[in-house]
């Protein structure tokens, strides 16, 4: 069988034993006699499913007792009305750092007065604008943490006058968050944590209950607090691989483990494209992307993109292919993607470069 090493952005990688544990539920649950997908979620194999998934978030990221964790469906796109919707009462503030960014934006514009703090649209999102004052007077503070499509990321907790949201969809779990600094935490499972179909929320649970306006139960947080990400039937084959990812997480040591081997595998990568002349980066150095790493040709190159990408591909490179808003290429090298997937991409640069510099 053809080896393949898979770099997509989402859905992404997951560890493989994760996969066959959910073949295996997929077969017989538990002993059951019941695939995973058939049982009642309202069952006590199911509870305990959700439960030692909620206890996992909570050991690994050391969320505070005054949070709760859910697991929702809509992905992170619901997400961005829902957070205004049970949060904006008059203005929110937002940091634009690509189009997730501008998702986001463009649906708390729905509910309230949104103020754009700052914006690297002009550079084509390159990096992570620094000097910005957050209004003391906005509901919350909203931020993306990586951009998956642009190859930048925010690596620090940073401190905020009001409460901080964050869209953390493609780098939750790759290295250690002060949780106590965020009032709300959300992103789709699909980069880090699990497969598509789940959407998790992290959040203090004072934040709530200051909006005047009727919020729909399904996208009213204190629902879905209340009834235990049960209000309705939740996503049970995706949130059943996520539990199982987390485990695979704890048992590797955590995500104070998995900075250590998320930095060395990027740094890897970067390394290889700062030495080869074939290849330049995107993002600014200090903001570059530790889970999706971009870059394009060099100057006087450009016409070697094709045919680098025909050629990563016969060497068995999956999902290289740049955003096909900016192009290029980029390697998502997200918790599940092992170092040797890593060094053969960066194996086949040198072998090109040997052939075409």
């Amino acid at each position: 069988m053809k080896t393949t090493y898979n770099f997509n952005a989402g859905p992404c990688i997951l560890p493989k034993e994760a996969i066959k544990t959910g073949i295996d539920a997929l077969q017989d649950f538990n002993n059951s006699g019941m695939s995973i997908v058939e049982i009642s979620h309202r069952s006590k194999d199911w509870e305990a499913v959700m439960n030692e998934c909620r206890a996992l978030w909570k050991e690994l990221l050391h969320i505070p007792d005054n949070y709760e964790v859910l697991f929702l469906g809509g992905g992170a796109s619901l997400q961005f009305c829902m957070v205004p919707m049970n949060l904006l009462n008059r203005k929110a503030a937002y940091l634009e750092t690509g189009v997730w960014a501008k998702k986001a934006i463009k649906e708390a514009k729905a509910f309230g007065e949104v103020v754009t703090v700052a914006s690297s649209a002009e550079s084509t999102f390159n990096h992570i604008p620094k000097d910005f004052n957050i209004p003391a007077d906005a509901d919350y503070f909203h931020i993306t943490t990586n951009n998956t499509i642009y190859g930048t990321e925010i690596h620090t907790d940073m401190d905020s006058p009001v409460p901080l949201v964050a869209d953390m969809s493609s780098d939750i779990m790759s290295r250690p968050v002060n949780v106590s600094k965020y009032a709300l935490i959300y992103g789709g499972a699909q980069k880090n944590v699990g497969p598509a179909g789940v959407t998790f929320v992290i959040i203090r649970k004072d934040i709530l209950g200051k909006v005047s306006r009727h919020i729909p139960s399904m996208l009213n947080y204190q629902i879905h607090i209340e009834g235990e990400s049960m209000f309705n039937t939740p996503p049970v084959f995706p949130i059943f691989i996520m539990t199982q990812t987390l485990k695979w997480l704890k048992k590797l040591g955590g995500v104070e483990a998995i900075r250590k081997i998320n930095r060395e595998k990027a740094d890897l990568l970067y390394g290889e494209i700062d030495r080869n002349p074939l290849f330049k980066g995107t993002a600014a150095k200090e903001d570059r992307s530790v889970m999706n790493v971009c870059f394009v040709m060099a100057p006087g190159y450009e016409s070697l993109e094709a045919g680098f990408m025909d050629f990563a591909k016969s060497r068995g490179m999956v999902g290289i292919k740049g955003h096909r808003s900016v192009g290029g290429f980029r390697a998502s090298i997200y918790n599940a993607c092992p170092k040797e997937n890593v060094q053969a991409l960066v194996n086949c640069m040198q072998e090109f470069e040997k052939t075409h510099k």
